[in-house]
């Protein structure tokens, strides 16, 4: 089956070299996979409409002629979670990693917030994939210290892989090179698990 990938990255970031989502979106294209990998708008201070509109052309540039999967990260899973529901298309696979909490937000990204319980609507965010999300997160990241699968996993119906000592999985924390995550492009069976590890993570 053809596959069209669209890879969103968080706020202050500029898709550096090294990055786990660079390498995978070269992994794709390496095996003919399409990938839509944008820099998104004024990444420091970005504009949650600019963002959206962003995504809704993004989404629309992947075409619907086979597989759609997103991969978002950070900030960006925020996106993800508030705008669901509002036109933006459907995606057959959702990948959500180290999404943030709120209150740990930098200045620039106060629009983004979805305070809980009612930051957002977690029927049209399940609506968003046609298969059960999955949320990748970690048991310390400091941008979101209950945990990303605590925080939202329930109210999206989401799948969850905790990755041990991960931080908010980004190149500080050597995500560079993660297996896991182009294995689980391929096959969505597989379970998240940290880099550099053959096996692990806690699945549930």
């Amino acid at each position: 089956m053809a596959r069209a990938f669209l890879i969103l990255h968080g706020i202050e970031n500029r898709r550096p070299e090294g990055h786990w989502q660079r390498i995978l979106a070269e992994s794709l294209e390496r095996r003919g996979e399409k990938v839509v990998y944008p820099q998104l708008s004024n990444p420091d201070a970005p504009d949650y409409g600019d963002w959206v509109n962003e995504l809704r052309g993004h989404l629309a540039a992947l075409g619907d002629g086979g597989e759609r999967v997103a991969i978002c990260h950070s900030m960006s899973c925020l996106l993800w979670l508030k705008c669901a529901g509002t036109g933006n298309g459907v995606v057959d696979r959702l990948l959500l990693v180290a999404p943030p909490g709120s209150a740990q937000l930098p200045p620039g990204g106060q629009d983004f917030r979805v305070d809980l319980p009612d930051g957002f609507d977690g029927d049209a965010v399940r609506a968003s994939s046609r298969t059960p999300i999955r949320i990748a997160c970690s048991d310390n990241d400091p941008y979101n210290p209950a945990g990303g699968g605590t925080m939202y996993a329930e109210a999206i119906g989401a799948e969850v892989d905790i990755l041990a000592g991960a931080g908010h999985i980004a190149i500080d924390e050597g995500y560079g090179p993660w297996a896991a995550v182009d294995e689980w492009c391929s096959d969505p069976t597989t379970r998240l698990r940290p880099a550099g590890h053959q096996s692990g993570g806690i699945a549930r």
